[in-house]
């Protein structure tokens, strides 16, 4: 295994969970946006707070999880799923690039996802069973 891979694969996650993070902060701090983010993006309408905030707390488990690198099969999968749908729930605003150029953001970020999920065996700086093939 290259030696420079796990500490790479380190850097990706902390990444990754700093989005995370923030996106779930929203849902406690400014439940409102959040409820508004998913009526836009997802059509689930009128979202009520209680479940905003259920949301949340089920992701900041899971965040929390996928950071110190627990259950990769299932964290880094949840999260890669997540993402994905984020990336592809705004398809439409990447029509229109130059009035929507953050979004595309989410792209780089869903290669980090796809690749930490590809490669969670290899991500040995974890709090999780050292499952490294080498």
């Amino acid at each position: 295994m290259p030696k420079h891979l796990p500490i790479s694969l380190l850097f990706l996650r902390l990444g990754v969970f700093i989005v995370f993070f923030f996106w779930t902060v929203d849902k406690f701090v400014n439940p409102e946006h959040a409820a508004n983010v998913f009526a836009k993006f997802y059509a689930l309408e009128n979202l009520g707070i209680t479940i905003v905030y259920v949301i949340g707390s089920l992701q900041i488990i899971l965040i929390f999880s996928f950071v110190m690198g627990l259950f990769k099969k299932w964290t880094y999968g949840i999260t890669l799923l997540l993402h994905a749908a984020s990336t592809f729930a705004s398809f439409g605003l990447y029509l229109t690039p130059f009035e929507n150029l953050l979004f595309f953001a989410a792209w780089p970020m869903l290669a980090a996802c796809l690749s930490l999920y590809l490669m969670r065996d290899y991500d040995s700086l974890t709090l999780g069973k050292n499952t490294s093939p080498v």
